[in-house]
């Protein structure tokens, strides 16, 4: 069959945007039949081929930074493509809607229930803040540089990437992982409390606080788990800043920590290296912090008590910058990417 030079340029280009949008997923780690299976021990999962891919000329993403779920079940992501900030699918991989074009920098992404409705918060370090809306996209509040610590001398010194909020009383916990590498809490309305941390090398400073949550699994003694990622760590606090403790994670740069039931589960978007580019992982941690499965990674091994470095499974060629999870109620990981080719999230469905 003889192809004409338009038709055939037609499908060479709509095969490169196929291929720039759908991550590889032909060739993966532990096959199991046609499937690609990945982990280990009790947290292993099949990649579901296709995931919400979307048509990228009407709701493409750029890069894909964090994701949650609200009470409805909806997921909800955060893209820094200002054609749709916001794209919430269903668990099929469908889409319901999609708001926002204001937030070029997007890239924290809370959920916070407040008085029965529930809220977000987007942290956008190019626009040197942190925003609150509700889950159509009114801004609510707005949170600025944090002058009061007088450690910031002008607004692009603020480049926040995650907030955490303490279910208990509101409090805001801001992390500036990009700019100062300070964490500091405010109060429900904003209002500054207090500030810690700072880059250096102390038990208590950072480099790169990427990542904050309020881990709640003890219901009488929450606490803070910060990210302390060129640290390939993440870092205990109370709620009031004072360090308790570190988790060592040797060889991953884990970007935030994300609490589903008794278990932490993490995106690494590199290994060894900050510098090491398509090396990431997922990492997922028991109740007593240890780590027992490594989607995309390999295998966890401690000796003498100590986790020994961790990287990339090089036979798993699906992830590529794993940068955020959202484990839904089915125990399913959803893996959001940043520089990764614009790809849509991948699913991976929980088998044992």
């Amino acid at each position: 069959m003889k192809t004409s030079r338009r038709t055939f340029l037609t499908q060479a280009t709509t095969a490169t945007a196929v291929s720039i949008a759908v991550p590889n997923i032909l060739f993966g780690a532990k096959p199991k039949g046609d499937e690609i299976t990945v982990g280990h021990g009790s947290h292993r999962y099949r990649v579901v081929p296709g995931w919400g891919v979307l048509d990228a000329g009407k709701n493409p993403v750029n890069d894909c930074h964090e994701m949650v779920q609200d009470a409805k079940g909806r997921i909800i992501l955060l893209t820094n493509e200002t054609k749709n900030n916001i794209l919430i699918y269903d668990k099929s991989g469908k889409l319901l809607d999609s708001w926002g074009n204001s937030y070029p920098g997007g890239h924290g992404l809370t959920l916070a229930n407040e008085g029965g409705e529930q809220f977000l918060f987007i942290c956008d370090p190019d626009r040197s803040q942190v925003i609150k809306t509700d889950l159509k996209g009114r801004e609510l509040l707005k949170i600025d540089y944090p002058r009061e610590t007088g450690r910031y001398a002008y607004p692009g010194q603020f480049k926040p990437t995650e907030t955490a909020i303490n279910p208990a009383n509101g409090d805001i916990y801001v992390a500036d992982g990009y700019g100062q590498n300070y964490v500091t809490q405010y109060n429900s309305k904003g209002q500054y409390i207090r500030h810690w941390g700072g880059k250096g090398q102390n038990d208590d400073q950072f480099d790169c606080c990427h990542g904050v949550l309020v881990d709640t699994r003890n219901k009488a003694n929450p606490t803070l788990l910060i990210t302390d990622r060129r640290h390939n760590a993440l870092k205990r606090f109370t709620l009031d800043g004072k360090y308790l403790s570190t988790i060592a994670l040797p060889g991953s740069y884990i970007c935030r920590p994300v609490l589903h039931g008794d278990m932490i589960y993490g995106a690494v978007f590199r290994s060894t290296s900050d510098s090491y580019p398509e090396s990431g992982y997922i990492q997922i941690l028991d109740k007593n912090d240890k780590v027992v499965s490594t989607p995309g990674g390999s295998a966890p091994v401690y000796q003498n008590g100590m986790l020994q470095e961790q990287r990339k499974d090089r036979t798993f060629t699906t992830f590529i910058h794993p940068h955020d999870v959202l484990v839904d109620e089915d125990e399913n990981v959803y893996v959001a990417q940043w520089a990764s080719r614009k790809t849509y999230p991948i699913k991976l469905e929980r088998i044992a």
